[in-house]
């Protein structure tokens, strides 16, 4: 394996490999966050994750609530996790989805207790965790032990000619050494649909990616509203950019010419390693927290007009192509490709600096978005609550 793509990482219990090494506060209802946040400004070094969901939701919606909470504490890049909540049966199922893990858990109910018996008993065992994490060493690993992900957001013609194709040599390289890949946007592929399917190696994940992506578009339709405005939206529209067709084609230029494994829903975790489209909305922070809570330690965001976007769980690299957007918000990219626009580099030097800076940042370098502390957990609801 060559050097770009070897780093020093965490290796967890079940085999997984971590880049970051949190200590994570999760409650499980938005009238839990209070704790939550109270033991994080006590005891530094921890991570809570506030939401405002986790009450009356059932069905589907239950569903992916629970497997975005439990892929959460899951995430390799947490190092131990410690659930809290008013309802004990939703505390024990989520807290012990991520026991599987091996990693260490602990849970605490409020009912009986209250916050500030609680938040003492959260706060001591938060201090015991912090301890352990900071003694775990980082060990020798690959790209190839890690999954990664992939979205383009508020894009703009640069994205289409510059960005987008250099994530998508990187994506060809990852896959090639046997990686694991993760992109997603459903409404977002309108116009190229036909493109991706095409693209997915058997007919049953074939059959699964169109029934997934009618669904979508067909509730679109039901609502009879223009979406002019969200898809594309007003900075895609500023830019330049006229038609979701249009943004279609840059968007699937992200993942090369490389060949899909299968179809995930929401928050799923792959099978088995490859290239693999999840059932998403376009919202970037609703986009990666999904991709978080499937496993992904690490996310790519190209953007052309500039989107401020971050993650608690996985460092966000990214990278914009257009002069005046890394000129204006230079603090929020890692990477500034406006110089392949005027031919100083080519597309594939682009995806060495790419890869380059995958291979940093797995090995501990900091984000753009982890320094302004863009911590973006937004968790999918798709009912009303009952």
């Amino acid at each position: 394996m060559t050097s770009e793509y070897t780093f020093k990482g965490y290796r967890r219990p079940d085999g997984t490999v971590g880049i970051r090494n949190h200590v994570l506060l999760l409650p499980v209802e938005g009238i839990s966050n209070r704790v939550a946040e109270n033991v994080s400004h006590i005891i530094q070094g921890t991570l809570d994750l506030r939401h405002p969901y986790g009450d009356l939701q059932f069905g589907q919606d239950l569903e992916l609530f629970f497997r975005t909470m439990t892929g959460a504490g899951c995430n390799p890049n947490v190092a131990a996790v410690i659930v809290i909540g008013i309802e004990p049966v939703w505390v024990d199922r989520i807290a012990s989805g991520i026991e599987a893990t091996g990693k260490p858990v602990a849970r605490f109910t409020i009912r009986r207790v209250g916050d500030l018996a609680t938040t003492e008993q959260v706060a001591r065992k938060a201090q015991e965790f912090v301890y352990l994490a900071s003694e775990m060493k980082r060990q020798q690993a690959s790209l190839t032990d890690i999954t990664l992900s992939t979205k383009c957001t508020e894009s703009d013609p640069t994205s289409g000619l510059a960005s987008n194709p250099i994530v998508g040599k990187v994506v060809e390289r990852a896959l090639a050494a046997g990686s694991t890949v993760l992109f997603g946007e459903t409404s977002e592929l309108t116009g190229v649909e036909h493109l991706v399917a095409d693209r997915i190696k058997t007919g049953d994940q074939q059959a699964k990616f169109w029934r997934i992506y009618n669904e979508y578009v067909g509730f679109i339709a039901d609502q009879k509203a223009n979406l002019l405005g969200s898809q594309p939206n007003q900075a895609n529209l500023f830019g330049g950019l006229t038609t979701i067709e249009e943004k279609a084609c840059g968007n699937i230029t992200k993942i090369g010419r490389s060949m899909i494994d299968g179809v995930l829903e929401s928050a799923e975790a792959p099978p088995h390693k490859g290239l693999w489209f999840m059932n998403t909305s376009s919202a970037a922070a609703e986009v990666l927290t999904l991709f978080a809570a499937s496993g992904s330690v690490l996310c790519v965001v190209s953007t052309g007009q500039g989107n401020i976007i971050g993650n608690p769980l996985m460092p966000v690299i990214k990278l914009t192509a257009n002069p005046q957007t890394a000129m204006t918000m230079a603090e929020h990219f890692d990477l500034d490709f406006s110089t392949v626009l005027n031919q100083q580099i080519s597309i594939d030097e682009g995806g060495n600096m790419l890869m380059d800076m995958l291979r940093r940042v797995a090995d501990g370098r900091v984000t753009a978005s982890e320094v302004l502390n863009h911590n973006e957990f937004v968790p999918v609801k798709l009912f009303r609550s009952a």
